[in-house]
């Protein structure tokens, strides 16, 4: 089977789930639960979704720490007893439910990249069973609704296009359902932000741009277990793991089917839609200001010069590094960028094997890291507005 040392080597817990793996399982969609009140309206609305040609289970991970306040763990037994409930009311031939219950995950790891490891390996598990490499595990968080075509549209993207290792999916958060103007205004800047974000990141040039949010991604199984599986952080789980899968290929865009996660404050992590929101509620962050777009401009200079870093001699590397602006020169020196540079040059036989592992170098994760370095020196926060009136001035020459 595909997936044995994987689920030899990586996977924490035994099997949660007893029943049988039907031989035409083709997608899972995994859900992380913790105290959380909306699941049966998501699972609800997951069920309306337009029905799908392969047969489908949906994991619910209701899940808590080993240390979590017994009115949390108690409201978990509560909704597992639920989640049993519906499911004897409401599956389907090719639509299934499966709850199950991590009752008292090691406080060390406890968290939202936790709970949803737990639910992507026991999804490997599943189509382990059936040697199905090519199986979809679908990522989405417990208070999600979804487009009608939402499962077909996923269903199609991996059936028709079998290279397709992963997706990422549109999102809207649920602005119409606040009452509170502040919060409506502060989920409108956050999620302008997102998408000023990977627009800007296009524009500079990195060809690896998406959006990496936890609740709207799927993956394929074997593709899941080539990048190490879903790590445990405590937070950005989401960004750390989709970054990691880029450095299999593109991933695309299902730009025509949504999610529409909740837009409600969360202290449940550190950083992420919901802390985001509880920091603009609280008045200790600024939604309306965001990276300067002159440091995207920065890095588009960078990014059009890297096919000339190909087999480049040290006399012209010299020339390549007093062309660039202040803010990256020096971020590279901190990188040690020359020597990493010759590493990526001796195992690339061509400009195209160069750029790939180029970019495998100079991933997502180097880019915050400059952003954040350059606003520290070179360039103040700018109003969110006019960055992306800026980038989308740029953007149509």
């Amino acid at each position: 089977m595909f997936a044995e040392r994987y689920i030899q080597k990586n996977v924490v817990y035994p099997a949660f789930i007893s029943a049988e793996v039907s031989p035409s399982l083709s997608m899972i969609v995994m859900i992380p639960c913790l105290n959380e009140p909306e699941i049966i309206r998501t699972l609800e609305s997951l069920w309306n979704c337009d029905p799908v040609k392969s047969f489908c289970e949906v994991i619910v991970i209701v899940n808590n720490s080993e240390s979590s306040p017994e009115e949390v763990k108690e409201f978990n037994r509560k909704t597992l007893q639920n989640l049993q409930l519906w499911k004897e009311k409401n599956d389907r031939p090719h639509l299934v439910l499966n709850p199950i219950y991590a009752s008292a995950v090691t406080d060390k790891f406890a968290g939202a990249g936790m709970a949803r490891k737990i639910g992507m390996d026991e999804a490997v598990r599943r189509f382990n069973a059936i040697n199905k490499p090519d199986g979809v595990i679908i990522s989405t968080d417990s208070d999600c609704l979804f487009s009608h075509n939402y499962l077909q549209r996923i269903e199609y993207t991996f059936t028709q296009n079998k290279s397709c290792f992963a997706a990422t999916l549109n999102f809207e958060h649920r602005v119409a359902e606040m009452d509170n103007p502040r919060q409506k205004l502060g989920i409108r800047l956050y999620e302008d932000y997102l998408r000023y974000y990977k627009k800007a990141l296009d524009f500079a040039g990195f060809p690896h741009s998406i959006y990496t949010i936890g609740s709207a991604f799927a993956v394929r199984a074997d593709a899941y277990i080539k990048q190490g599986g879903m790590n445990r952080r405590q937070a950005g789980e989401d960004f750390y793991f989709l970054n990691k899968l880029t450095h299999l290929g593109p991933i695309p865009e299902i730009n025509d089917a949504f999610v529409y996660p909740s837009a409600r404050v969360s202290n449940r992590v550190p950083f992420g839609t919901g802390a985001a929101m509880t920091k603009w509620m609280n008045e200790t962050e600024d939604l309306s200001v965001t990276y300067n777009f002159a440091a995207f401009l920065d890095m588009k200079k960078l990014f059009g010069l890297v096919d000339s870093l190909f087999r480049i001699s040290a006399e012209d590397y010299s020339r390549f590094i007093l062309s660039l602006p202040d803010s990256v020169r020096e971020y590279l020196q901190t990188l040690d960028f020359e020597s990493k540079l010759t590493e990526v040059n001796q195992n690339s036989s061509s400009l195209a094997s160069f750029r790939k592992r180029f970019f495998q170098f100079f991933d997502a994760f180097i880019i915050l890291r400059f952003l954040n370095l350059a606003h520290q020196k070179y360039y103040p926060k700018q109003n969110l507005a006019e960055a992306i009136c800026q980038l989308e001035g740029l953007s149509k020459k």
